[in-house]
């Protein structure tokens, strides 16, 4: 009340005051209008807002998905999973190629075909990427050595294989294999695992002993990663399948994980100190050059693989592998053999503990032969543990 007898009527929502209760109802309707329109408008951008991120998230988990199945397509092709053919088939169109560009005749396409052919029909390795002797050679080089050499211990014989128009890219672990094998067979130690096998296999042969081992029991959970098949891929293979293999031809074998470099500057000097004592026990004599009945060691990193067929040690006591790398070409190889050999060509071999810096190695190092009672006990092992791990 005014005191005029006047009546004021205040509104609740913004304290206005009007005379005229109809003027105040019509403004509160207005203050009520506009607050269910705002809520009504909040409401809207909410859902919008939702529905927005929805969207995205459907877009970005889609993205997602295809960029996992590429990566996984990638990974599949990089590893030889992608269902693109095997040996034969690279072979073929490596030679197909050669011909289109001009650097293989018709004539002598269609002869290594036929030779192709006849070798994978026997399963055995056409001898082509092989060289002999290089192990002799080197044990005449070192008796003249005088300069930095104090001592050097060298495998039994192997031949060196390297890859070739079927396996480029993909078959250094079928060819260290078949360097392991090439000595074991000149070892009369090995002659009774060996009696079903008295040359070289080729590498398609190779796949269908590691599938054979498969079935046998060794390494399930290796298997399932191929799908159980090797036989017509581009499958790489590593320590495990070469490991699973030789056991299954009763070779006794150890691998051996260097699951974390163990000296400075990523370098690995456990390694090369097993390696040492793998070829220098029981040959422990005084004389510089050791040419021992060891087998070459399968040495194991991520993306390739080699052949440790020696160590030295120099005069300052640090130690050099010596290495057989599939990916070096015979025409490489051969200089080895030269009788004149000032050591020059070495480098083709020597790896010094600064040189392998890769994270992890694994090697398969053979020793003996197991009855059937331990490749049995070691073919249980082998699914519940695969390799023993360096400290």
């Amino acid at each position: 009340d005014t005191g005029n007898g006047e009546q004021l009527y205040e509104c609740p929502m913004c304290s206005l005051t009007c005379t005229d209760i109809q003027i105040l109802e019509e403004h509160v309707d207005l203050h009520l209008e506009e607050h269910s329109f705002s809520k009504g408008g909040n409401i809207r951008d909410l859902e919008l807002a939702q529905q927005l991120q929805t969207e995205e998230d459907e877009w970005r988990r889609s993205e997602e998905e295809k960029r996992e199945r590429e990566e996984f397509k990638k990974l599949q092709r990089q590893y030889g999973l992608d269902n693109s053919g095997g040996y034969k088939q690279q072979f073929l169109k490596s030679m197909e190629r050669e011909v289109d560009r001009g650097r293989m005749q018709p004539f002598e396409y269609h002869k290594r075909k036929a030779d192709m052919m006849e070798c994978l029909a026997f399963g055995i390795d056409d001898g082509k990427t092989k060289t002999s002797g290089v192990i002799e050679a080197l044990c005449k080089y070192y008796q003249n050595e005088n300069k930095d050499v104090r001592r050097v211990w060298l495998s039994a014989g192997v031949d060196h294989f390297h890859s070739s128009l079927g396996d480029r890219g993909w078959g250094c672990g079928y060819r260290n294999f078949q360097m392991l094998l090439s000595s074991l067979l000149q070892n009369s130690l090995y002659s009774d695992c060996l009696r079903d096998t008295t040359l070289i296999p080729s590498i398609p042969k190779i796949q269908s002993m590691i599938e054979d081992a498969w079935r046998e029991g060794f390494d399930p959970r290796g298997a399932s990663h191929f799908n159980n098949r090797l036989h017509g891929s581009k499958a790489w293979i590593g320590a495990c399948e070469i490991y699973s293999l030789l056991t299954s031809l009763r070779m006794k074998c150890q691998i051996i994980d260097f699951h974390k470099p163990t000296g400075p500057m990523g370098t690995h000097p456990r390694l090369f100190e097993w390696v040492l004592q793998y070829y220098s026990a029981d040959n422990e004599g005084g004389a510089k050059v050791v040419c021992t009945s060891k087998p070459p060691i399968y040495l194991q990193h991520q993306g390739h693989s080699r052949s440790v067929v020696g160590i030295e040690e120099k005069k300052n006591k640090s130690l050099c592998l010596l290495l057989f790398d599939p990916g070096c070409s015979s025409q490489e190889m051969q200089k080895l053999l030269k009788q004149n050999n000032d050591g020059t060509n070495l480098k083709l071999l020597r790896k010094f503990v600064g040189s392998l810096k890769e994270k992890q190695y694994q090697i398969v190092a053979v020793d003996g032969v197991l009855s059937l009672e331990e490749k049995a006990a070691r073919c249980h092992a082998s699914q519940v543990l695969t390799s023993e791990k360096i400290p």
